[in-house]
């Protein structure tokens, strides 16, 4: 368990994520987090729940258009 500690940062508030945790969360400086509700509270990923549901509908789409999408690739 890592314990973090709420700071002001100007008009706002933050934390400090260790380099540990940033590391198992393969992010880094620059990178986004997405926080979602979970059962157990809140979750913090790299992970884009929405860009998610995006490409699902997109690989259906191109799933169910193969050859249409393969005569317009030509």
């Amino acid at each position: 368990m890592t314990k973090l500690k709420i700071r002001s940062v100007g008009n706002s508030f933050g934390v400090i994520l260790p380099a540990e945790l940033l590391e198992k969360l393969r992010c880094g400086e620059g990178d986004e987090l997405f926080v979602t509700d979970s059962p157990n509270g809140v979750e913090l990923s790299p992970y884009n729940p929405e860009l998610e549901k995006q490409l699902d509908i997109a690989e259906e789409i191109m799933r169910e258009n193969r050859d249409v999408l393969r005569r317009l690739a030509k």
